[in-house]
């Protein structure tokens, strides 16, 4: 951190001069990409409703934290997204109706059950931080848990891209030519979950979804191949998410809807030059 710090230090900005903007920043430049990465199969694989329902299930992991007695509910809220995740990916390979009724079944149950573990006593007020989030808050010990989930999504996506996205396309032909498709999706929806979840104290559970996808969205208007989508994806998101934070310090504004209001922008120009 301290060689970053002494980078940041020669930004000819006011922002940059504070300790708690540069943390920010450095946790944007890492959180766009991760997010950018995992957003391009989540549309591909048609699972914006999944990562929506990990970010709102995220207030059961809160509760159960906080009836536990943990000062930080970072690991309760980890352990109840992954189980989550498996239940849902069970009773979409085992139930009988679809993957869209699980997940909305899912999500109703885990909020509900949120809603009323956090409310007990009206302490409901005292977690209302997670809705909205705060990057400026973040310290370098969870920047390092950043770090690590970033390297651990990019090993992922440089041994097993192909399969997934072969997955996305024919599931039939994926389980033909030998691909465990069961066995990816729910190794997918777990990474997917892990990255909504560390991410959620800083960005916030109510636009932690948008923050995944917009930027994956606009690529995908204007790309023309796979390493178009990727790569734009990468940058809109970057882009986006470093505006947004310059933005929301001088207009006083919450960082992580104001990125998504960056990333929206982007997604509107993006549609119009499909257009044209």
């Amino acid at each position: 951190m301290t060689a970053w710090y002494g980078i940041a230090g020669y930004l000819p900005f006011e922002w940059a001069q504070f300790t708690f903007m540069q943390n920010a920043l450095l946790a944007v430049i890492i959180v766009a990409p991760l997010f950018a990465l995992l957003g391009c199969l989540v549309i591909s694989n048609q699972m914006a409703f999944f990562s929506d329902a990990i970010g709102h299930a995220a207030l059961t992991g809160i509760a159960i934290g906080a009836l536990a007695g943990l000062a930080d509910p970072f690991w309760a809220m980890i352990g109840f997204a992954l189980v989550l995740t498996l239940l849902v990916s069970l009773l979409r390979r085992y139930s009988a109706v679809s993957t869209d009724t699980v997940i909305g079944l899912m999500m109703a149950f885990a909020v509900a059950l949120g809603v009323v573990l956090l409310s007990r006593g009206g302490g409901f007020a005292r977690y209302s931080r997670f809705l909205v989030g705060d990057i400026l808050t973040i310290t370098p010990a969870e920047i390092g848990r950043l770090l690590v989930l970033l390297a651990g999504v990019v090993v992922v996506w440089i041994t097993l891209f192909n399969r997934f996205f072969f997955i996305s396309l024919n599931q039939a032909l994926a389980r033909s030519r030998g691909i465990r498709v069961g066995l990816m999706e729910t190794l997918f929806a777990m990474i997917v979950a892990l990255g909504v979840t560390v991410s959620i104290p800083w960005v916030g559970l109510l636009v932690i979804n948008a923050l995944l996808i917009v930027p994956a969205a606009a690529a995908r208007n204007a790309a023309r191949n796979m390493p178009q989508y990727i790569l734009g994806s990468v940058g809109i998101s970057l882009l986006s998410g470093i505006a947004g934070l310059i933005a929301s310090y001088y207009w006083n504004t919450a960082t992580g809807a104001t990125i998504v209001l960056f990333a929206m922008a982007c997604f509107v120009l993006s549609f119009l030059i499909r257009r044209r």
